[in-house]
């Protein structure tokens, strides 16, 4: 490898033997022309180029600007002046003088570069002399996903570290995802939760709705059915059956060729002939005397226009409008008419002239036959 030829140096003349244009005898000044040695060409070798160690030098900004300044104005001093003797030697012009400061009262006094903090990594070779090259380790984009050894150590590239970000990332987003779930989750199963609560509260609450309900009507109920029982029994008092030693043969509604309209219309005491009637309630004597099919017959009306017949009796022991009271005897019993044994029929007529039930309408009156 050749370099290219140093420039000329001119040769500085004190006695003014120099020569050349623009020179005048007797004038001190640099030589036009300088005795020139033989040109040849150089080979840097190992040994004549100190090696430049450390592949990436890397320059900080810091403390190392004022020993750096004083080496670059010494540089630059130097290639000032011998630019300056170079230009008087060609152009011819007078030389400039260049005074030089004494920098020594300066430099004595400033610490040494390399016990600066940060400066001596900068400037300094190898300071352990291995001959290893000092190089910075390069930092990665983001320390996600990357150990701290691996910062520590700086093994760990751009690419690498760009990618473990994302995985970092995604694995974020993801345990984002779940724990939106998760929640979704729980909400749901708490909303759940509080539904069936509700249900049952509903639940339970309309059972002891209902409950109490029931309770209160069985208390009216039974409330009712006193009351009724107070009301018959003090009815019964005033009301009374219409024979005793009796059996019940036929009942209101019965069907048979027996009766002309197809069906039973009373209540069939059988007793023996002779055996008392009495009168159910206090009223007055309707009628009393021969009925055809039924017999000897005595109809009893009551002060709400109810009328209550007697018939098939053997004899009659009242006469129309008497007036008799609960439990008076008005005949007796017997088999007249169109019977085929001794026996009461009883019939009862409301107001209207509806025939009705006996049966029943003894029951209301608080009498059970």
């Amino acid at each position: 490898m050749a370099s290219n030829r140093p420039a000329p140096e001119a040769l500085y003349v004190p006695n003014g033997s120099a020569e050349g244009p623009g020179s005048s005898p007797g004038t001190p000044g640099f030589a036009a022309y300088a005795p020139q040695e033989p040109w040849e060409e150089w080979n840097p070798t190992a040994e004549s180029v100190r090696p430049v160690r450390g592949r990436h030098r890397v320059h900080k900004k810091g403390g190392g600007g004022l020993a750096r300044s004083s080496t670059v104005l010494g540089v630059g001093v130097i290639a000032a002046v011998g630019a300056g003797g170079i230009a008087t030697a060609q152009g011819g012009k007078p030389p400039v003088s260049i005074a030089m400061p004494d920098m020594s009262a300066v430099t004595d006094k400033l610490p040494e570069a390399e016990s600066l903090p940060g400066v001596g990594a900068l400037i300094s070779d190898d300071s352990d002399g291995s001959g290893e090259d000092a190089t910075t380790p390069a930092a990665p984009l983001s320390s996600a996903g990357v150990t701290t050894a691996d910062a520590e150590q700086g093994s760990t590239g751009a690419g690498e570290a760009l990618r473990a970000r994302i995985m970092q990332q995604a694995e974020n987003q993801q345990h984002q995802a779940d724990d939106a779930v998760r929640k979704a989750a729980e909400d749901a199963a708490v909303k759940k939760a509080a539904a069936q609560a509700k249900a049952q509260q509903d639940k339970a609450t309309a059972a002891a709705k209902a409950k109490a309900a029931e309770e209160k009507r069985k208390k009216e109920e039974a409330a009712r059915k006193k009351a009724e029982a107070e009301r018959l029994a003090k009815l019964a008092k005033s009301f009374s059956l219409p024979t005793s030693s009796y059996t019940l043969t036929s009942h209101f509604g019965d069907s048979g060729s027996m009766w002309s309209s197809g069906q039973h219309t009373g209540l069939d005491f059988a007793a023996p002939t002779g055996t008392p009637l009495k009168a159910v309630h206090s009223g007055t004597i309707k009628e009393s005397g021969w009925a055809g099919a039924y017999g000897y017959r005595t109809i009893l009306e009551l002060e709400d226009g109810t009328e209550i017949w007697y018939a098939h009796q053997s004899s009659v022991s009242v006469s129309a409008g008497q007036k008799v009271t609960t439990g008076e005897v008005i005949g007796r019993v017997g088999a007249t008419g169109n019977v085929t044994g001794a026996h009461l029929h009883m019939e009862v007529h409301t107001s209207g002239g509806a025939n009705v039930d006996p049966l029943a309408w003894l029951q209301g009156k608080g009498l059970n036959p």
